[in-house]
């Protein structure tokens, strides 16, 4: 069993996708997402003519990613809540990645499509396409604009069930599922290093309140993992 502070088994694997300016298999314990990174010399209608550029995301779920086959969302005609709250969260994310003034009018649009989930689908494909989006950039000569370092990672505070208890970093499902506070952490930092920042932080008492000294704790917890991430993802450009 591996201890609380530990990522799961992390793989992250380069171009899986031929056509796509920048890809990356994210494997993260039985989480496997398939980002890719393309570039568009367009911007938004409401952007055009300001000399700067956008990145945008998109998320989505195979209809074999869990233990019950789930309809394709465009079947039905529409997105669930879950998904635009995702894709939303990996496009804020990744606009903290990237300098849109020195993109010029170029689009970066980012597809995160789980394999197979088994909790943190949102965190694995944030760090999954940060990886992506630097292929992309660097095959554009766009690397100037690339200017900070984005991971993300989930952790809680568990208290249930036979497994692991306490606090507990990258949980999979079953310990997301048990577990009485779980939250999810963005962090960034500089190109070149630095210190870590967070960027998002989203945290929820399932089962009880937690306190400021638990949420700290989380805090430290889920940056220790952010950083783990990050050396992850610079060995997989270098």
């Amino acid at each position: 069993m591996r201890p609380i502070e530990a990522l799961r088994h992390l793989e992250l694997i380069q171009g899986v996708q031929l056509h796509a300016g920048g890809s990356c298999l994210v494997k993260q314990g039985n989480t496997h997402v398939l980002c890719a990174a393309n570039l568009e010399n367009k911007v938004p209608s409401w952007m055009k003519g300001r000399g700067t550029g956008w990145l945008t995301a998109e998320y989505g779920m195979l209809p074999a990613a869990t233990n019950t086959r789930s309809d394709r969302e465009a079947a039905k005609g529409k997105q669930q809540g879950r998904t635009v709250e995702i894709q939303r969260l990996i496009g804020r994310s990744l606009r903290q990645a990237v300098d849109l003034a020195l993109l010029g009018e170029w689009t970066l649009t980012v597809d995160c499509d789980v394999l197979n989930a088994d909790g943190g689908t949102r965190c694995a494909s944030i760090t999954g396409a940060w990886v992506a989006v630097a292929m992309a950039l660097r095959a554009r000569g766009l690397e100037a604009a690339l200017v900070r370092q984005v991971a993300a990672v989930s952790a809680g505070i568990v208290e249930a069930g036979e497994g692991r208890r306490g606090l507990v970093l990258d949980l999979e499902y079953e310990e997301d599922h048990l577990a009485a506070v779980d939250c999810n952490l963005v962090a960034a930092r500089g190109r070149n290093g630095g210190v870590l920042d967070l960027v998002e932080l989203q945290g929820t008492g399932e089962g009880r309140p937690f306190s400021r000294a638990e949420a700290a704790a989380l805090v430290d917890l889920g940056l220790q993992g952010c950083g783990a991430l990050m050396e992850a993802q610079r060995a997989a450009l270098a």
